[in-house]
């Protein structure tokens, strides 16, 4: 009984330690050597200072950034622990809204959003606008997303069209091997691009 017992804690051990331990340590040791900037978080600096990684969006707000999606992520309400508040691109709470399709809050919201962004019949929203993703941090907007927001952007900082379009186009991802996913401009990258251009 006392040799099964011994054999049983000596392979937990050993498990443990290899797949708990040398495993990931060896993982993480091989990322940072062969991809250094992916395993540091796809990081972003400006001026020495972290703005945001590549991989989560963030909340702009003002009319002379790019938007990106509406994000259904929440935090604990701080004025009572029980409920939730609203917060935009909350990474330590990843999710999406769950609404279905059929889902009468889902439509209001849409609604809502479209009426915020001025939405009109002969300037429909593109969906992404308007819908979240399903974790809620989706860095990325389509390019119709982007070119949508050209007018608006460009009459804000003053600056012409063309350029903020050329921007645009500048930093449209493709898809991935030329056939997986769909074309897609990151924001963040695209937001401090524009900040970047000489401004009038």
């Amino acid at each position: 009984m006392l040799r099964h017992i011994r054999a049983s804690l000596v392979i937990l051990v050993s498990m443990a330690v290899l797949l708990g331990l040398a495993y990931p340590l060896a993982m993480t040791g091989l990322s940072r050597a062969l991809f250094p900037a992916q395993a540091a978080g796809s990081l972003i600096e400006r001026d020495g200072k972290t703005v945001g990684s590549v991989l989560l969006g963030q909340n702009f707000t003002s009319d002379r950034y790019f938007h990106g999606r509406p994000s259904a992520t929440v935090d604990t309400d701080p004025n009572d622990a029980t409920k939730t508040v609203p917060a935009p691109y909350n990474a330590a709470n990843s999710a999406g809204s769950n609404l279905g399709p059929t889902s009468k809050a889902l439509v209001e919201r849409v609604q809502e959003e479209v009426g915020r962004l001025g939405g009109a019949a002969e300037k429909p929203v593109p969906v992404d606008l308007v819908t979240t993703s399903g974790s809620g941090l989706d860095p990325h907007i389509s390019p119709a997303a982007a070119a949508w927001q050209v007018a608006a952007i460009a009459k804000a900082r003053g600056l012409p069209e063309m350029e903020v379009r050329k921007l645009v186009a500048q930093y449209t991802e493709g898809r991935v091997l030329g056939v997986l996913g769909e074309p897609k401009v990151n924001v963040l990258k695209l937001n401090l691009a524009l900040d970047a251009l000489p401004q009038r």
